[in-house]
């Protein structure tokens, strides 16, 4: 017996009622990129290596699938490093590109390479699957689409204003309110980083504390000390474990702790506009919240880093997060040119908005009805009718085959289809067509015009 076919771990196949669900969120989440003057772009599923290791830090670079080079991959690998396995300084020379690991390194090279034909600020989006090698868990996959909107070509601090106004726009309008929009500032940790005498562990200290609603308090710590972050360094965080209070007081401990760092206070200010003019302006149902351990362990983040946490009660990690990166295109060779960013994680929204009962039943419409087949002749009769239907946009459909017309109902059944159309000798002599509500069991016959109403 043939070995039933499988998918590898952390990816999925989806159903038509989950697509319908998706597609539904990616409407939603398309049509408020647009509303807020963003532009669709398209890269590729893989690029070139060298455009994306160094780019996420130590981590991110071990997340990245590689791709090996087509045909012999082995014959022009350095003999020493394969009799060494040495994996690591051998993956150059049999792999020269890779999956993107998302899309705004992609969006980097995309600016750069075509920085003559575009019109600064550039304000783009991107709904395209993104690869990561990470170990598979409930709400995180290895095959997965992001949602991106960024804004390159603008220092200003209107910008991020936006921007959390857009998580809100589109939170609201699926329905899943009460997410709450944290935000932080590179700067406020770096200044940080400088008070406690720990500048030169800036990264170590950022991906530590970044997991603290992960592995607590005490796992930080340990992470902090096996970094080489010392004990005193470490003790003089320890408020920011417990960080509390208002927007306004928050902002007013961490000035008092940044006091002497020029960089801190940078940050400090920098939150002091976006969190003000935020809540002067109003959400319409989203909460902003300033969270002073809030790191994301990306490399290129700057300013400011916002993420999105599910609604109280709901179990699963950020559903949206981005930041502000002042110098991405910088490593590509285009100095100077500032961008800020937001991304929606669409598997975990759906997941969300699964478990608490979001999706509108109209976003599972199937066709509206089903013909059912007598045989040719009646299918005939039955197809001119479906054509005019479907100009009109009324999604009908014929059963293929002349088969017990208990199977065809059965058939409709199964696949939620809330009528019937029945066309039989009787039918096409009158040119009538036996209408059934397969919900109430009510038949009546019914003229074409009556059909498209009663169906429409």
């Amino acid at each position: 017996m043939a070995q039933k076919p499988s998918i590898p771990k952390g990816t999925r196949d989806f159903s038509p009622a989950e697509v319908a669900k998706r597609n539904y969120i990616f409407s939603t989440i398309k049509t408020n990129f647009e509303k807020f003057g963003f532009q669709p772009i398209e890269t590729p599923s893989f690029e070139n290596s060298e455009t994306l290791m160094g780019k996420y830090g130590e981590e991110g670079d071990r997340l990245i699938f590689k791709i090996l080079n087509s045909g012999d991959y082995l014959a022009k690998a350095d003999a020493t490093l394969l009799e060494n396995r040495d994996s690591l300084k051998l993956t150059s020379h049999i792999s020269e590109k890779a999956l993107r690991y998302d899309l705004t390194v992609p969006f980097a090279r995309y600016v750069v390479q075509h920085q003559n034909e575009i019109e600064f600020p550039f304000k783009r989006y991107q709904i395209q699957p993104v690869w990561r090698a990470d170990r598979p868990q409930k709400g995180r996959f290895r095959e997965f689409y992001q949602c991106d909107a960024d804004v390159v070509g603008s220092n200003s601090l209107w910008q991020e204003v936006e921007l959390v106004q857009l998580y809100d726009s589109v939170f609201s309008q699926l329905g899943l309110g009460g997410v709450t929009i944290k935000i932080n500032n590179r700067k406020i940790l770096s200044g940080i980083a400088e008070v406690i005498g720990a500048s030169d562990k800036l990264i170590d200290f950022t991906v530590a504390l970044d997991k603290l609603d992960k592995i607590g308090e005490d796992g930080v710590k340990k992470e902090m000390l096996e970094k080489g972050i010392s004990e005193t360094a470490i003790e003089k965080v320890q408020p920011l474990f417990n960080f509390t209070g208002t927007i306004n007081e928050k902002i007013e401990k961490l000035a008092q702790l940044l006091a002497n760092s020029e960089e801190g206070m940078k940050g400090v200010n920098e939150l002091q506009f976006i969190c003000d003019n935020v809540m002067t302006l109003g959400l319409q149902t989203a909460f902003l919240d300033l969270d002073v351990t809030l790191a994301r362990g990306l490399n290129y983040y700057t300013g400011a880093i916002f993420e999105v946490a599910a609604p109280k009660g709901v179990a699963m990690g950020s559903i949206g997060g981005g930041g502000r990166y002042d110098d991405l295109t910088g490593i590509f060779g285009l100095k100077n040119m500032s961008g800020v960013g937001i991304s929606f994680g669409l598997d975990r929204i759906a997941l969300v908005m699964e478990e608490v009962g979001l999706f509108p039943e109209a976003v599972l419409a199937t066709s509206k009805a089903l013909f059912l087949n007598f045989g040719d002749k009646e299918a005939l009769y039955a197809m001119k009718a479906i054509g005019k239907l479907r100009q009109k946009g009324i999604k009908v459909e014929l059963y293929p085959d002349k088969s017990k017309i208990d199977k065809q109902f059965k058939h409709a059944d199964r696949r939620g289809i809330p009528f019937a159309v029945i066309v039989g000798e009787s039918e096409i002599e009158r040119e009538e067509f036996g209408l059934k509500n397969l919900a109430t069991g009510e038949q009546q016959k019914v003229d074409f015009a009556t059909l498209v109403t009663l169906l429409q």
